[in-house]
């Protein structure tokens, strides 16, 4: 079955078509994550393009919901791709959005478990065990291509090489941030990557960013996530794009009127 999985599938993206709450299957209704505002009423999420961007504040479940749909694609929620696991979490004290895929239903055409889920907190663990996997246990070389050696690059250039490398193939693709260690000009090469990637048709993606760079992808859909759940939204109504035309028009009176708050 698994290999079967794996093989080319001769359809575009995207794969996952939608992901729905079955309440029947929380045990604990208060308990995290399901205690999450957006997750109070009939939570339900549709995918109709290759690329889905959802914004939001801090702390309204955005990573949460990439967690729990990470988990359903296959993958580990602390990041990775099918197969990987290269962060011990099993006594971890935070709570992670894993557990939410307990009670997500997906509907796939077809089911695809290629691909990659990214979170900026794992990178360095993740670079690190993709490194080590190059080699045996006695520290010799493995026979094939050498360690891919992210680290020994700037934070940001580590991202986009890793980026490069991953998410040439087919697959659906989970981004957490991706933003948090590249500077604008990086940012643009992030938007090129993802231009070829939507336009090889073989590549879903699912992104929660606060960068509007990123945000203004042509052809997105665009979601804000709030208490109140999903909703569409133009990147000139996020709360990110309106802060930082405030700040552009005035840098200096702009901070000194938020200090002064």
């Amino acid at each position: 079955m698994a290999g079967k999985r794996n093989r080319t599938i001769n359809l575009p993206a995207p794969y996952l078509r939608r992901v729905w709450l079955d309440r029947a299957l929380i045990r604990d209704a208060a308990a995290y994550p399901f205690c999450l505002p957006f997750l109070s009423a009939d939570f339900e999420l549709g995918f109709d393009r290759a690329i889905t961007i959802i914004v939001g504040e801090n702390g309204t479940g955005k990573s949460t919901l990439l967690e729990g749909i990470a988990a359903l694609a296959g993958y580990d929620e602390a990041g990775g791709g099918k197969g990987y696991r290269p962060v011990d979490h099993t006594v971890a004290i935070e709570a992670m959005g894993g557990r939410l895929s307990q009670a997500l239903r997906a509907s796939w055409l077809p089911k695809i478990t290629n691909g990659w889920f990214f979170r900026a907190e794992s990178f360095f663990s993740v670079a690190r065990y993709l490194d080590a996997a190059a080699f045996d246990e006695n520290g010799n070389p493995e026979l094939g291509p050498p360690p891919p050696d992210f680290l020994s690059h700037s934070h940001g250039e580590g991202f986009l090489r890793f980026f490069e490398e991953r998410c040439r193939r087919q697959g659906i693709f989970i981004f957490d941030e991706p933003e948090s260690a590249l500077s604008p000009s990086r940012q643009v090469e992030f938007l090129k990557l993802l231009r070829r990637m939507d336009r090889s048709g073989i590549c879903q993606v699912v992104m929660a960013t606060h960068a509007p760079m990123l945000m203004a992808y042509p052809g997105a859909r665009l979601l804000r996530l709030s208490k109140y759940g999903l909703d569409p939204v133009a990147v000139e109504d996020t709360d990110h794009y309106r802060l930082l035309r405030e700040f552009w028009s005035d840098p200096a009176g702009f901070v000194e009127t938020m200090l002064e708050e």
